[in-house]
């Protein structure tokens, strides 16, 4: 049995912070990486140690393999965890710090390397007897097979990196008059995010659903799955929303897709937590998507519902453990829902809003919790994603989750930049969502036609809760723009106890 004392995280933000709580819980040392630009960030404070990297972008520090490998051999630490992103499902990574003789806390390289090739891992799972969506069996050559390949599936079709995912170059096309401009464009797209610019074709199915099966393995040949997490509301093919169980799923359908995700899994030799992410048609019928060889952005969700704590689990596998319990013993136990709260205009297509944030105050209570890597005073920088945090909600039911989470989301206080947080507050709202019947087409079809709803217009009543916010930041000795105040107001509307009050203060 291989033994952890001490873990270097290759990552930063959230899920860097994620990591080192539960390290710290079982009583294991934490080493923390960092650039330029995050020399204070709170990740870097989390840390019992902290090792500078290089410049802010993350080709120079955050990519730079043999430099964390030799951070981490300086440190002593004996593993190395990815988190998401960055180096997570990068099989050559992996073999450099086995080889270094460090535990990479993931799957075995060749795992990565056969699910992380898209055409690679649908020809995997046809042979094993997943369901996959219909398409070209390897990348295509040009546009003309492009062409061909479309025709003989039926248009439309959708257009998809092989080497990555994340929405990154996929471009759907409805006849072989377009396929021409898409091809180069997703071919061009997927070159610059990944280094490889081959695309193959999907058919493309109209109102999926987009539903996920975590999954779980040991290297003593036992597989479970934890359930499905529903991820079906996004924006620019990136969720933004999940939740778990999913409102569509019935017990013959969850059994019937957790057999295929265990299959999915068993067929690639896979060790760790992975993700299985389906998509399902109006007639419930699912096909295999992709895998994520890694832990999810959203696995607090699956935590919440089924009570266990997923990095934990990751930890005591790398060590050579089994896994502690069996499928049987897997239980859902009330709804979880996440939002992503990331520094984004919802009202300019998410666009990222770049800055420092001025103050931040998470909510808090029973059922809530928030996974964050951004406190007040942190900057929202231009090199990274822009998420601020992951709010996560657990309830008794569905309806319950749902109205924690507004209540959640009208206590968060986030000042200095956009957040998505009105957008999550009116999906709460929406009465599409409240019903569960919605599919990955919500944000174009439901939202970007109600953009009117999310107005920054303030009322009298709002004016004065900005002005309140103004003199809370002015008697403590902090200068707040007005669009600052505005925003704050914007997240919650002031209660009359606290307008009657502020009034009252005016008149002395």
């Amino acid at each position: 049995m291989k033994h952890i004392n001490k873990v270097l995280i290759a990552n930063r933000g959230e899920i860097a912070v994620r990591i080192m709580r539960t390290c710290r819980e079982m009583g294991i040392e934490t080493v923390a990486v960092y650039s330029e630009a995050d020399r204070t960030a709170y990740h870097v404070r989390m840390a019992d140690e902290a090792y500078y990297l290089g410049p802010p972008a993350a080709s120079e520090s955050y990519l730079q393999q043999d430099r964390i490998i030799d951070i981490a051999k300086r440190a002593g630490a004996q593993a190395i965890h990815p988190g998401y992103g960055f180096l997570a499902e990068n099989p050559a990574f992996a073999e450099k710090v086995n080889a270094a003789g460090m535990i990479f806390i993931g799957p075995p390289p060749e795992a990565m390397r056969i699910m992380g090739d898209k055409t690679a891992a649908r020809d995997t799972m046809k042979k094993a007897g997943v369901p996959i969506v219909p398409g070209s069996p390897a990348p295509l050559s040009d546009v003309r097979e492009a062409v061909q390949v479309a025709r003989s599936i039926g248009f439309p079709v959708l257009l998809k990196a092989a080497a990555g995912g994340g929405g990154k170059g996929m471009r759907v096309v409805s006849s072989a008059e377009e396929m021409e401009s898409a091809f180069r464009a997703a071919s061009s797209e997927a070159q610059s995010a990944f280094g490889d610019g081959r695309v193959y074709i999907e058919k493309y199915l109209q109102g999926p659903r987009h539903i996920e099966f975590q999954v779980f393995a040991d290297e003593h040949g036992n597989v479970v799955h934890l359930c499905e997490r529903e991820c079906s509301i996004q924006r620019r093919h990136q969720k933004i929303i999940e939740e778990s169980p999913s409102p569509l799923m019935t017990p013959e359908l969850r059994a019937q897709m957790g057999e295929a995700a265990v299959k999915a899994a068993q067929a690639c030799g896979y060790v760790n937590a992975g993700t299985i992410e389906f998509l399902v048609d109006q007639d419930r019928h699912f096909y295999f998507l992709e895998m994520n060889t890694r832990l999810q952005v959203e696995h607090p969700v699956t935590e919440m519902v089924v009570g266990m704590d997923l990095v934990r689990l990751q930890l005591h596998v790398a060590m050579g453990q089994p896994l502690p319990f069996t499928q049987d013993d897997v239980r859902l136990q009330g709804h979880a829902i996440e939002c992503r709260v990331y520094a984004e205009d919802p009202r300019n297509n998410f666009l990222p809003s770049i800055g420092k944030v001025e103050f931040l105050q998470n909510p808090d209570g029973p059922g809530v919790r928030v996974d964050s890597g951004v406190t007040s005073g942190d900057e929202i920088s231009l090199y990274y994603d822009p998420m601020i945090a992951k709010l996560i909600v657990h309830g008794e039911n569905r309806l319950q989750a749902i109205e924690r989470m507004l209540r959640a989301l009208e206590e968060y206080r986030v000042f200095g930049v956009k957040t998505t947080i009105p957008f999550c507050t009116w999906v709460m709202r929406n009465d599409r969502f409240r019903s569960g019947d919605f599919d990955t087409h919500f944000v174009p079809n439901e939202f970007l036609p109600r953009l009117d709803e999310l107005s920054s217009d303030l009322t009298e009543d709002e004016k004065i809760a900005a002005a309140a916010a103004m003199a809370f930041f002015q008697e403590n000795g902090q200068a707040a723009p007005v669009s600052q105040a505005v925003q704050a107001a914007n997240h919650r509307p002031a209660s009359a106890w606290r307008l009657r009050g502020w009034k009252q203060l005016q008149r002395l």
